[in-house]
């Protein structure tokens, strides 16, 4: 890392009296390794790296990018950025971040082992992935995707104002996606595992995993109309988090795309709703010791049982909002800094997902869904989404469903939210998921 540093020190002392500057320098190596029909699909290695410029001055800001780090071209990056300045609306609130004294969090975030991991022994995770999922079940009539895919990653931060941060983390996953088929019925399933590093990769769980959804959907019917007490499963209740978390930051609520806008103190789910953004959480997928701006991460508690504690910030919308960063700010070199979750969680009840469902009468595990970011409006919080999963009857699970939605507002599930599963799973988002239990949800089938 610290070459990163370097460079961006050295661009740093080319700044001129009377401004501020901010350079943020990235570069990521990624690996992806497709496996079909017990061959090698595709291969592909890639490398990227860039910086990014801030120049601000009376309150105006010039921004400019390039995706190189040579030194002719970090000068004329910089002097881009510098003349862009000319171009822009001055803001009362527009500076850059100051330290805040918050120490960043110790994590050991990139493996050693990822990085001399051998390009041979991706393809072997790839291949072999393949092979256990086409034979996991005898319904198994094709696979239709199975990659091994990591990363590897680093940025730095450097500031005129004193910030100076960088950080280095790596990630891998394996993915399935398979087909299975029953007469002229098929079904799709998925199964993954997520690590830092590939002896934490999980084969046999992946393949079986995607079996499984698979297999268990066949014979699926269109369930008739009701209202039922849903459980989603933890795939499904990760998407819907990200769905919240995107309403919990204070650029939301500033641009007036927030449900949450003003009811800071106020109860907004039942006692057993706690949500936190916690990037300082090693075993998040997206974890990470510095934000956007360069600030130390940190644990952040939006909801606590059931009560809106406040909202994610980045150093501009905290000072508009009368706040303080929060250590949430988002952004790729190419970009600004805006705000978002960077490791969303609930905190996780007492029981298993087997022990919620034996407790349900008559409702519905929600397997899968699609449409569901395209179906949901972050201001009145109404949604609407296609679903499928398994009825749930007198607490077993019962036959599979298909081609139905499910429709309620963000506001009122989170009031009728019965109980949270202790299967916390982190996945390859920003978002973890368990199971939740959700009372009367409107299903529309049949």
């Amino acid at each position: 890392m610290p070459e990163l540093l370097d460079i961006a020190d050295r661009v740093l002392s080319w700044g001129e009296d009377g401004e501020e500057v901010e350079v943020v320098i990235a570069y990521e190596r990624e690996t992806e390794v497709r496996a079909y029909a017990g061959e090698l699909e595709a291969l592909t290695v890639a490398e990227s790296q860039g910086i990014g410029i801030r120049v601000v001055r009376d309150f105006r800001q010039g921004f400019a990018h390039a995706g190189s780090l040579d030194e002719p071209v970090l000068f004329e990056t910089l002097r881009e950025a510098r003349d862009n300045v000319a171009f822009a609306t001055p803001d009362e609130w527009c500076f850059l971040a100051d330290p805040d004294g918050v120490e960043p969090a110790r994590l050991e975030l990139c493996s050693e082992n990822l990085i001399s991991y051998p390009t041979k022994s991706k393809v072997s995770a790839a291949l072999e992935l393949e092979r256990l999922a086409s034979t996991a079940d005898s319904r198994i009539v094709g696979v239709e995707s199975a990659e091994y895919v990591d990363s590897l990653a680093e940025t730095a931060v450097v500031t005129s104002t004193g910030i100076r941060s960088s950080t280095r983390q790596s990630n891998c996953y394996l993915a399935a996606h398979v087909l299975a088929g029953a007469g002229e019925e098929t079904q799709t399933g998925f199964g993954y595992s997520v690590a830092r590093s590939p002896d934490g990769l999980d084969v046999d769980r992946a393949a079986t995993d995607a079996a499984e959804r698979a297999t268990r959907l066949l014979g699926a019917v269109k369930p008739g109309s009701s209202r039922l007490t849903v459980v989603l499963d933890p795939w499904v209740s990760a998407q819907f988090l990200g769905i919240v978390g995107s309403t919990l930051n204070g650029e939301s609520v500033l641009k007036g795309r927030s449900l949450f806008a003003d009811r800071v103190g106020e109860i907004v789910g039942t006692p057993c709703l706690t949500i936190m953004d916690d990037p300082t959480n090693p075993a998040a997928f997206t974890a990470t010791t510095s934000d956007g701006e360069g600030l130390a991460t940190r644990q952040n508690i939006l909801l606590e049982e059931g009560r809106l504690l406040g909202f994610l910030h980045n150093s501009y919308t905290g000072r508009r909002s009368g706040q303080s960063s929060t250590g949430s700010a988002v952004r790729g070199y190419m970009s600004t800094p805006g705000v978002g979750a960077q490791a969303l969680s609930f905190l996780p009840g007492l029981r298993s997902q087997a022990e919620l469902i034996a407790e349900i009468d008559d409702g519905v595990l929600i397997q899968g869904v699609s449409g569901l970011h395209s179906g949901v409006n972050p201001v009145s919080g109404d949604f609407s989404t296609g679903a499928e999963g398994i009825r749930i009857r007198k607490g077993s699970l019962a036959e599979p469903v298909r081609e139905f939605t499910i429709a309620s507002t963000i506001q009122k599930m989170l009031f009728d939210l019965l109980e949270v599963g202790n299967d916390l799973e982190w996945l390859p988002m920003n978002a973890s998921g368990l199971s939740l239990v959700v009372g009367d949800v409107t299903i529309s089938g049949a």
